[in-house]
C-alpha cells in the first residue's frame, strides 16, 4: 500500500517560540497560535524541510532524536492530530 505524504506550511508559515517544555506555535494562515509538546515541533520541524512519508519520518525522528514513544502507531496518531489542526497537510 502506497504510505501518504505528509508536509508543513510552506516557509515562512509558522512563528516558533519554545516556552519551557511547551512551543507555541503561530499558524500564519489560520492566525491561531497551537501550545505543542514534543514530539509534535520537531516533526513540524522536518516536515519543514520536505515532505515524508510516515515511515520515513518515524526513521528521522528516530535519527535525530531521543523519542520515549518512538512507535509507528503513535506517530501516526500525532500526525492526525497536527493534520487536524492544519499544520501539516497530506500530499
Amino acid at each position: 500500500m502506497h504510505d501518504s505524504l505528509y508536509h508543513g506550511p510552506p516557509e515562512g508559515g509558522l512563528l516558533v517560540a519554545p516556552l519551557d517544555e511547551f512551543t507555541a506555535v503561530y499558524h500564519r494562515a489560520s492566525g491561531i497560535t497551537h501550545l505543542l509538546t514534543e514530539p509534535a515541533p520537531q516533526i513540524l520541524a522536518i516536515l519543514g524541510e520536505g515532505a515524508l512519508s510516515l515511515d520515513a519520518l518515524l526513521d528521522r525522528l528516530g535519527l535525530d532524536y531521543d523519542l520515549a514513544d518512538g512507535t509507528r502507531d503513535a506517530l501516526a496518531a500525532r500526525l492526525a492530530e497536527l493534520v487536524e489542526s492544519g499544520l501539516v497537510e497530506r500530499a
